[in-house]
């Protein structure tokens, strides 16, 4: 590792520190906006029952998961997952979580191609993800160029995944804001407070899609370097 890490570290600082903002603001306020109930009383789970329902998604399942801000849509399964910190609230923070996670269900039974293109590139990503690593350190050990070369395109698959799941947190997000407004689920005052606790949650997909682009910059740089 001391051998991999040299000057072209430096790239990445800018996505350090803009991850840790972004965790540190979607932390901020959802803590803040967790404490503020909701006007009419609906939970977490009511609200994402009332919005898959209304969409005609009466066979996506909700369930509990352990963790905070563990909440997500299994379109394999067809599970909304909500985590112990957001199911059973009825504050406007878990409530705008909880319709963004609904916002999957209907992007995906709606063919949303963005989606689409992420599922499909998710078992892509998560393999270069592990072996790109692997080629890249064992390339430059070795000095090995080709290697290097094949590690670069399995972390170019991990950049376009994070890429691609941008437009596709940002729709969910819109489309969540949409239906806590069209259908009265929040009240006017409510929904700026839950619009400002869906784009922090956003800047933590920017941060990431951020520090896979500069990843990648960093491998190509050191590549050039050894060749």
């Amino acid at each position: 590792m001391f051998y991999y890490a040299d000057s072209t570290f430096i790239l990445l600082i800018p996505a350090v520190l803009f991850s840790l903002y972004a965790q540190t603001k979607i932390s901020g306020t959802f803590n803040r906006y967790s404490r503020v109930a909701s006007r009419n009383g609906y939970t977490a789970s009511d609200v994402a029952r009332r919005i898959l329902d209304s969409n005609g998604l009466h066979n996506v399942r909700i369930e509990r998961v352990r963790g905070n801000l563990t909440d997500h849509y299994d379109p394999r399964t067809q599970v909304l997952r909500l985590s112990d910190t957001v199911h059973s609230s009825t504050s406007i923070a878990a409530l705008g979580v909880a319709a963004h996670e609904a916002g999957h269900a209907v992007q995906h039974a709606t063919g949303y191609v963005p989606l689409f293109m992420r599922n499909t590139l998710v078992p892509i990503a998560s393999f270069g993800s592990s072996m790109s690593w692997i080629l890249i350190m064992a390339g430059l050990f070795m000095r090995w160029f080709e290697l290097i070369q094949l590690g670069i395109i399995f972390f170019t698959a991990v950049v376009l995944f994070q890429l691609i799941t941008l437009p596709v947190e940002f729709n969910a997000s819109r489309r969540a804001i949409a239906m806590l407004t069209d259908s009265g689920i929040l009240a006017r005052e409510e929904i700026t407070p839950a619009r400002k606790v869906l784009n922090a949650a956003a800047l933590t997909y920017v941060a990431a899609a951020l520090t896979a682009v500069l990843q990648l910059l960093r491998f190509v740089l050191m590549a050039n370097r050894r060749r």
